[in-house]
This record gives C-alpha cells, structure tokens and sequence, in this order.
C-alpha cells in the first residue's frame, strides 16, 4: 500500500483509503486534507489546489481540518471543492471561501413521464426551453422591475409561492423551505440590487444549464423509493445561481474587508483569503446579506423550474400537475452557513487538529462550502421531513456527455467533512484552453450522436462546456460513496440541455 503521494511540492501523507493529508506545520492551524484516489490526485495536484488548500488552514478559528473533495480545482483564494468549518464565535468569516456566485447550486424536479414518452419531442423541447428561460450574459429575466429583488433577497420563496411561481410542497423539499431568516438586505449594495434587478429567473452563463435527464440506474430501491425515482423516469436538473447579484456582493465585502481589517488580512498567506473577524460589524452584515443572496438563488431556480413547467405542459399538451413535475430537492454548492458541529478543542476550549484534542465539544460554526455539496445523514434536524429517515439528497452534476448522480448524506460525512461531499465532476481543463481544443459545432454533433440534444448562446459556449473538459465524475462519486459521505442512490443520463 502507498503511504505517500508525491505532489510536487507537497509530499501526502495516506491516513486511509481516499484521504490524504499535508501535515500540519508552521503556521498552519491544522492539517489540510484532500479526499481522492490516486487518479484524482494527479489532476488535482496540475494545479494550485494544494497551495490553496494549504494556506486556508491559516485562517482563525479554523476547526479539525481544511478539506478538499474528491472534484477539488484551483479557485479565487479558497480551491473549489474546499470545505472549512470555522469558529462562529472566535473565528471570521470568508467571502472569497464562499465564492463570487453565492447560493450557486441545482435543484432536480422528478416527473412522471418516461424516457419513450419524451423521445420524438427533444428537439421541440429544447427549442421551447431556450426560448422559455433567459440565458446568457447580462440581463433578462421571467420578472423584472418592481419589488421582486427586494422581496427575493427577504423572503425567498415564500415569495414566490405568493405570486404564483411556487407550490407549497416547493417548499418543504428545498432546505431551509427555501427561506433564510438571518438575511438582511439593508446589507446588499444599491448596486447589486440593481444588477440582479433584471436577472431574476435567469440561467446565466458558464457553466450553468437546465438539463432535461432520464433516469439510467437506481442503485439503492429504498432510497430511491423514498426520493420518487425510479429507471427511465424523466427528471429536469436545473444548475445556477444568484448572477450579477451575488457577484457584486462578494466583490463589495472583499473591498471593505480588505480596507477595515488589515490586520488579519496581513497574518494571511494570501490576500483572496480576506476574511472578517466573527462578531464584527463586517463580519455580521456579510452574513446577513451572503444570506439575503441565498434567498435570491432560491427564488431564481424556483422561477426557472415553474416555467419549465409550463414548457412541459405546452409540449405535452397536459397541466404539468398531472405529469407529477415535483421538487425533489435544492442543493448549494457556494455557501457559509452557521451549523453546529462536535469539534476537538484544547484544555482552554480552543480549536486545535483532532489529533491534539483533549475533548470534544458542540460549537457553532461557518461551515464554508466552495464548491461542495452539504450531505447531512438520517436524523439530521435541518433534513427535511420527507427524507429525514433516509438522509438528504445529494445532486452531482456531470457533463453533457458523462450524465450526474444523486446521492443520499452518508453516515461518516459528519466526522469526515463536516457534513459535505462533492459538487460536480470538477474542470479539469480552462474555459480559454477548452476553446482551444474543442469547436462547439463538433461538440453538438458528438452529443446528437448519443441522442443528448443541446443548444446554447453560442458554439464557444458549447466548446467551454465540452465533456472533456471535465474530471471522470463516475469515479468522483465512487471515492464518496466508499468513504461514506454521500452514498449512490441513482445515475441520469442527459435527453436535451440549454446552456447560457
């Protein structure tokens, strides 16, 4: 058995099958680890996700470890993949661990139709979608003008369900019902609310897509049972965030952090790491507005599955009511919220490696999830009822070309990750180089060739998006269930997809 790794300019250490740790050292608080199999590490180790990883563990009040999944790539500061849990009372808080599209995250509707009912409209599907739901860069979305930003970012989707773009059971499948409370958006720049003023019920572009999907494999019957899902089943995966929005307000408190809070910023190894000491006034108004963005990506999948509801029942010349088009869950991937986990600490209850604990207590903390996926067990409160005997949801996304998963919250995820897992397949290739070596024409003739039917903004968007351009997601989610932290519950294979 390999006990070490040679990444270059870190040597891992093996703690067990698919964890790999850099030894705490220097001013490192804790030891960073890096969940992977040896085929994921040397992907993850072309890039500057180890140095990345490394120096999140400089931050205050950083807990047991700073954790890197299987689907980790170099991001701003913080690696995405990356998850810290960090004091809530004497640590700080990180914008640049968040990420610029806060809330960015998917949300599968399950459907009562079948792959051979959907076949023979794909490309009547995909024509409907695309000019159903704005997309692209800049502006254009379902609502526009009035109070819809100011109500979204308060109220989430209880608002939605009062204009008519929800139903209740919208709400009991979403986390947090789709509402966070502590959001404040007196703390939301007048800017951002203007560049979200007209987004509202918008994919974007990027990496973001609504995908309709069929149902290839369902690895666990229980579970799937209890999720609705079952093989050949129809679902519609939608994947976005909270656009200018969101970005503008990470960028303004990065601003603000780095002129108010020196100090810290200079004890840092990097300055994208800028952080806000917990309890400062910075500290709490971003908070309150990271959650107010929350609440704004609530409402915008929400608006965009309602309306590809009404694309279905067009299509399908039926109320989308009788073709059981429900929530099955919404997941976020760029998120810090305040969750309480059991945490080693030293005899004068600071935070310290597990290694070197002399107790275990409760402690609230910023569990900062940067593309990673929150994967909470059986029994866990925040789960919602109707999957609270069976685990949370898990979406992961693949490529066009590889299909995505969905997992349940493994039963070691809460000793091992604070509770997270993967988000995706991970890049594997820039959007500059991916331009370079794949023309989007030749992409969407490889996809019609697999019967995957897409259309986009543009053929560069295609190119960027490629499936090549990403990691092998099938063996991202085998490290996951093999260590426990989200379990395989179904695989989906794409019908037809829209992207920005």
């Amino acid at each position: 058995m390999t006990d070490t790794f040679d990444a270059g300019e870190f040597t891992l250490r093996k703690v067990r099958e698919h964890v790999w740790e850099i030894p705490q050292e220097g001013e490192m608080r804790v030891p960073a680890r890096i969940l992977a199999s040896e085929a994921l590490l040397e992907e993850i180790s072309d890039d500057k996700t180890l140095q990345q990883l490394r120096n999140t563990t400089h931050l205050p009040g950083i807990h047991r470890h700073a954790l890197c999944m299987p689907d980790g790539h170099q991001g701003y500061g913080f690696p995405v993949g990356g998850v810290a849990g960090i004091d809530a009372e004497n640590g700080c808080i990180s914008p640049g661990a968040v990420g610029y599209d806060i809330n960015c995250g998917v949300r599968m509707m399950k459907t009562d139709l079948t792959y051979d009912d959907v076949r023979g409209h794909e490309e009547e599907l995909v024509e409907a979608l695309f000019e159903a739901v704005p997309s692209g860069l800049g502006g254009g979305g379902i609502v526009e003008g009035g109070n819809a930003v100011e109500e979204a970012l308060e109220r989430g989707v209880d608002w939605a369900l009062e204009e008519g773009w929800a139903v209740e059971s919208d709400l009991t499948h979403c986390e947090d019902e789709g509402r966070r409370p502590d959001a404040d958006p007196s703390a939301v720049s007048q800017k951002a609310k203007d560049r979200g003023r007209n987004q509202v019920g918008s994919l974007g572009s990027g990496n973001h897509f609504l995908e309709v999907q069929r149902v290839t494999d369902v690895f666990d019957g229980a579970i799937g049972d209890a999720y609705g899902l079952s093989e050949d089943q129809i679902v519609v995966l939608i994947h976005c965030g909270s656009r200018g929005l969101g970005h503008q307000v990470c960028n303004d408190y990065l601003r603000e952090i780095e002129k108010t809070h020196e100090g810290l910023l200079s004890q840092l190894p990097d300055r994208e790491l800028a952080a806000a000491p917990a309890g400062s006034q910075l500290a709490e108004e971003y908070y309150g507005a990271m959650c107010a963005c929350i609440n704004f990506a609530w409402v915008n999948r929400q608006l965009i599955m309602h309306r590809t509801r009404e694309v279905f029942a067009d299509v399908f010349d039926r109320p989308w009511e009788e073709m059981g088009m429900d929530l099955l869950y919404d997941v976020a991937h760029n998120i810090a919220k305040k969750e309480v986990h059991e945490v080693g600490v030293d005899a004068e209850g600071r935070p310290v490696a597990d290694a070197d604990a002399v107790d275990r207590v409760e402690r609230e903390l910023y569990v900062h999830r940067k593309g990673a996926t929150r994967a909470f067990p059986a029994g866990r409160p925040e789960v919602p009822e109707a999957y609270r005997d069976v685990g949370q949801p898990v979406i992961i996304p693949g490529s066009m070309g590889a299909g995505s998963y969905v997992l349940c919250g493994g039963t070691d995820s809460m000793d091992l990750t604070f509770g997270s897992t993967a988000h995706g397949a991970g890049r594997l290739m820039s959007r500059t180089k991916a331009k370079q070596e794949y023309w989007g024409g030749d992409v969407q003739d490889d996809l019609r060739t697999q019967e995957v039917y897409v259309k986009a903004q543009s053929g560069a968007t295609i190119a960027e998006e490629a499936p090549g351009v990403y990691k092998d997601v099938d063996e991202v989610v085998r490290v996951s269930d093999e260590l426990g932290i989200g379990s395989k519950v179904a695989r989906t294979f794409p019908v037809c997809n829209i992207k920005g």
